[in-house]
């Protein structure tokens, strides 16, 4: 984006803004998300992170991603996805709410679409799961997003 901005002399100079990642993981999702409804069958991912390699597992276990590749480029990394067409919508929840581990069946009421498919990720004390996974081990955490 361009702007003109008056450098004291009189005369307007073109002033370029920079964008501001704000979030890591949303940016991430974003564009997943962006590249399924075009129909891509692979999206790159940059910069990596710990968080989004780890939600890309969940995804992938469950089978709304084919697999993933990380390519260490010597800077913060890059991934690269590879879809497969089952995704519907995915995204961040922030702030990251605390939920307790009676909370987690509303909140996947309030979130999801239906009870039959989608998942909710949390940040747990035992690492980062699904919901229905953070139910069966009996735990809390922080919401970090949901797909479906």
């Amino acid at each position: 984006d361009i702007s003109q901005i008056n450098d004291g002399g009189g005369e307007m100079t073109p002033h370029f803004f920079d964008m501001v990642l704000i979030s890591v993981l949303n940016n991430a999702l974003n564009a997943i998300c962006n590249a399924e409804k075009r129909g891509k069958r692979q999206v790159l991912l940059r910069p990596a992170s710990k968080v989004v390699i780890k939600f890309l597992t969940v995804m992938m276990k469950h089978g709304y991603i084919q697999e993933f590749e990380y390519v260490d480029d010597k800077r913060s990394g890059k991934i690269v996805v590879f879809l497969n067409g089952r995704l519907n919508k995915c995204g961040v929840i922030s702030p990251r709410f605390d939920v307790s581990h009676s909370d987690i069946e509303n909140l996947s009421s309030y979130i999801l679409p239906s009870r039959q498919f989608g998942y909710l990720v949390l940040s747990t004390s035992a690492g980062i799961m699904d919901h229905e996974e953070a139910k069966r081990k009996g735990t809390g955490g922080k919401i970090i997003g949901f797909f479906y």
